[in-house]
């Protein structure tokens, strides 16, 4: 079955700087650029609501169709969310880039890892730690997988997955260098109170040199 593409329209924008820029976030409306492969750049703006709801199903690793309408003539691209800034007070997007995509021409991406199961290694005194939770992958932009699922069920005490663990769809590639470890069940180690005491003087000491210095 085919993926189900969505799509946003987005209006080109002519006004530039914080001025107009501001004045847009007060409408409700997202200024942001569209990035194409060949190095075109095209200053678009795009209400806030459709903007989340293209993007809740999207995320930053899914095509869809980037609509931009310039004074009535619209153009299709398939695109990628690229950044989406956020205003560090009110909950609102202040700003969004789109990067355009060739369907036929591999493309490197970071992709979520999410897993499935319990381990069994927790009910003998061990923890489940992601090291890494995100992987760079290559593939086609229309093969981007959502996730990346680990199942760790099976997974003991001292037991960890690593990347060449990992079953990857067909046409997605990881990229890496070194069999690194993806994830694993650790031992909880419990600190007497004695020993944090004695870390607690250490630190002290540590300082009270620091400030001799």
């Amino acid at each position: 079955m085919a993926k189900e593409v969505s799509t946003l329209t987005v209006t080109e924008r002519t006004a530039t700087g914080k001025g107009p820029n501001r004045r847009l976030r007060m409408q409700g409306i997202v200024p942001g650029v569209y990035y194409d492969q060949h190095g075109t750049n095209v200053m678009v703006q795009v209400p806030e609501v459709p903007l989340r709801k293209v993007y809740a199903k999207v995320g930053g690793t899914q095509v869809f169709h980037l609509e931009i309408d310039r004074n009535g003539k619209k153009d299709t691209f398939p695109a990628l969310v690229w950044r989406m800034k956020h205003d560090p007070v009110r909950p609102i997007v202040t700003h969004v880039d789109f990067f355009g995509v060739d369907l036929d021409k591999d493309i490197k991406v970071f992709v979520n890892v999410v897993t499935t199961g319990t381990p069994k290694g927790l009910q003998l005194g061990g923890k489940l730690d992601i090291f890494r939770d995100q992987l760079e992958v290559n593939c086609k932009p229309l093969s981007i997988p959502e996730h990346i699922e680990i199942d760790v069920t099976d997974l003991d005490v001292n037991d960890n997955v690593h990347i060449e663990d990992i079953k990857l769809p067909e046409g997605v590639e990881a990229l890496y260098e070194e069999n690194f470890a993806v994830l694993g069940v650790t031992p909880i180690v419990e600190t007497s109170l004695e020993d944090e005491e004695a870390e607690a003087e250490a630190e002290t000491a540590e300082a009270d040199e620091t400030e001799a210095e």
